[in-house]
Order: structure tokens, then sequence, then C-alpha cells
């Protein structure tokens, strides 16, 4: 596969003017959704993974090779630019390395790396810390040292706005952007005060994600150096809910007939790009 204009485009958003909402994806068929609507990013998030893969809540119980082998899946099903969250990296600066070795290879076109102090550690639970911004720095620098392909974007993330003040996010991201990393990800900016504080102090491009409603102007977002804002992961949990509520109509007697909310024939074969297999079967496999 060939990965390198779908991260060209990202990049190319990053270098913009324009703010965008990712859409949050969780595997092929959702990717295609996304590419098929105009979504110019998918997102795919730890924490939905966790739940895709495993079931499991958003608590750093999956391993890189699970997390990347879906990214894989969600990459090779079309040509969506995806950004993903790898949490803090699996592990120390050198398995930050290997993340973004794996996560290189499996398609993605950007990868935000963390400084939360992940899994909780022993007598913390109830609480998020953060790692110091010493062993952060050197996350950062192992997640470029780690990138093969330029176009590949490395973002470095933090909650210090929300764990431990918006002076220590500052710090962090003046500490972030002088590592190298391509663009800065902020978890929970409430507050346009919050917001132009952190631009005043560096230049890089931003990505939030769980922003404040005082944060919904995609122009004013656009004009503080915002390239993408997150919006939660909404299609994850609407899928959920309409598994379950089909299910139980099934189990309670419902006639598949009367189901609503079913896919089309017609929506299940461009999700399913039956035409392009149909094609290809045609061609390898002669016709009768």
């Amino acid at each position: 596969m060939h990965w390198t204009e779908r991260r060209e485009r990202f990049r190319a958003l990053l270098a913009g003017d324009r703010c965008v909402h990712p859409g949050s994806v969780f595997d092929p068929i959702s990717a295609r959704i996304a590419e098929d609507l105009g979504f110019e990013v998918g997102m795919f998030a730890g924490s939905v993974a966790s739940l895709t893969v495993l079931g499991a809540p958003d608590i750093i119980i999956l391993t890189l090779s699970e997390f990347a082998d879906q990214a894989y899946r969600i990459c090779r099903a079309g040509n969506l630019a995806l950004l993903v969250d790898a949490d803090h990296g699996y592990g120390n600066a050198m398995n930050v390395k290997r993340t973004v070795e794996e996560l290189e290879t499996a398609g993605v076109a950007a990868m935000s790396i963390e400084d939360t102090e992940l899994p909780q550690p022993y007598g913390t639970v109830g609480s998020s810390r953060l790692i110091s911004i010493e062993e952060g720095v050197g996350k950062m620098r192992a997640a470029v040292e780690g990138r093969q392909d330029p176009n590949l974007v490395i973002a470095g993330r933090t909650s210090a706005v929300t764990i431990n003040g918006i002076d220590d996010a500052v710090a962090r991201a003046k500490a972030y952007e002088a590592a190298g990393v391509d663009a800065l990800f902020f978890v929970g900016v409430k507050t346009k005060a919050e917001l132009e504080a952190l631009r005043s102090a560096v230049d890089l491009p931003f990505i939030l994600g769980g922003r404040g409603l005082e944060l919904s102007d995609l122009g004013y977002l656009g004009e503080q150096g915002v390239r993408v804002c997150l919006q939660g992961h909404h299609p994850f949990m609407a899928a959920v809910q309409a598994v379950h509520d089909t299910l139980k109509a099934l189990r309670d007697g419902t006639d598949p007939g009367d189901i609503e909310g079913v896919a089309s024939g017609d929506l299940m074969k461009a999700v399913t790009r039956d035409a392009d297999y149909d094609r290809w079967m045609r061609t390898f496999l002669g016709e009768s």
C-alpha cells in the first residue's frame, strides 16, 4: 500500500488556515462511510480501539500490536487520512519509538503521543498524573526519531490544562515544540483564554480534544491555529445502541422485516465496495 498521498493531505491541512472536525472511525466500514461523506480526516482513538477490539474500557489494556492491526485494517480499506491516538506509546521512550515504527507501517497519517502517566500506577486509582516534562521530551524525541516517512505527522499530546493548570500546559507545549513534534494536541481546553494563552506561547498547529462549548466556532478555532477539533466518538456509541436495540427487538419476537433503521442494500453495496469486487471477480475468475 502507498500511504504518502494521504499523509501529504494531512500535512496540507496543518499548513492551511481551516479547522475541521474529524470523523470518528473504528473499523473499515466506518472509515469508508466517513470518506464517502467527505471527512478530510478520520480519528481512531485509543478508547474506541479498546472498545472495538477487546470490549474493554479505556484503561490501557489494549496492546500496541492489537492497536496497529486495527489501524491497518482501517487504512487499507480506503484513502482516508487517519489520525490515531497512540496513548502513551505503550511504555517508555523506547516503546514510543517502536510504536511510531509500527503505526507508520500500518499506514496512519498522524499520531499523538501523550504525557499522562499510564497505565494507572499502583495507589493512584481515581486520579490522573503526568510524567515529568523531561520524560515527556524524551518520548517526543523518540517518536520523531522513530519516523521513517517525513510526511508522517507526530503530535505531542497533553492534558496538563486540566491536571496541572495552564502554566504547566504552556511549559510542556514549549518543550515539546522544541523537541521537534509537528503539532500539539491539547485535551481539556475549555475557554478562549486558555486557548489564546497556548497560542501565544508556541507556533505549531493545534489539535483539540475535549474542548469546551466556548470553543465551538470553527472560524475562531482556525484563526487560533487549531486545525483539527474532535467531537467525541458518537458513531461507535450509536452503533452499540443500534446493535443492542436490533438484537433486543429480535429477541422479543419482532419480525426481521419490521426492524427499522437497517441499512439498505444499496448502502451495503457502497460500503463494501461491491462494484469493485464484482468487476475483479469477472476479470480474474471469468464469467459463466
